[in-house]
């Protein structure tokens, strides 16, 4: 995806005869993605615009429909399964500001991570949650990994954005 956009999830198969898609959502809850009405579809190498037209809740997971950039709607099954696959992106800017101290994952992943006394406890590779809170997927130079709960104040002391790091209470040996 460009640069400036965020893989928010992905079309994991069709629903009914009607180009309706079944959406693998990675928001939070699952329905935020139907928050944003444009949505960039990456298949086969290319981003393509598209427009969500309407969407909703479906069990678990999420079914839209859309129309693509010449306005034409996406109305048969046969269209729709082509784009099974496809990872499903927003625009950076369409993403709303979050109050200060709170963080997109994607911002925190590749920040270095110390604890108070400087010691190198490696870089943030992924995001995770445990149901409770988030984890930082921390890994070192010589591959280990450690999983930090992302908890303010207690463990996650200082988030330096600017600065490319995030202080942790956290030991080498924890």
């Amino acid at each position: 995806m460009a640069g400036r956009r965020l893989t928010l999830g992905r079309v994991a198969g069709v629903y009914g005869v009607r180009g309706w898609l079944r959406i693998d959502s990675q928001t939070r809850p699952p329905t935020k993605i139907l928050d944003y009405p444009r949505w960039w579809l990456r298949h086969n190498g290319q981003d393509v615009e598209v427009r969500k037209i309407q969407g909703h809740a479906h069990g678990r997971g999420v079914v839209a429909q859309i129309e693509d950039a010449a306005g034409r709607v996406i109305d048969d099954r046969d269209a729709a399964s082509r784009l099974i696959g496809a990872e499903i992106a927003v625009d950076r800017e369409d993403l709303p500001r979050l109050p200060k101290g709170q963080y997109y994952w994607v911002d925190l992943i590749g920040l270095t991570v110390v604890n108070p006394s400087g010691t190198l406890l490696g870089t943030v590779q992924d995001m995770t949650s445990n149901g409770v809170q988030d984890v930082l997927v921390v890994v070192d130079e010589a591959g280990v990994e450690r999983l930090i709960p992302f908890v303010r104040r207690h463990i996650v002391k200082r988030v330096e954005l600017a600065a490319g790091r995030i202080i942790c209470d956290w030991e080498l040996d924890y």
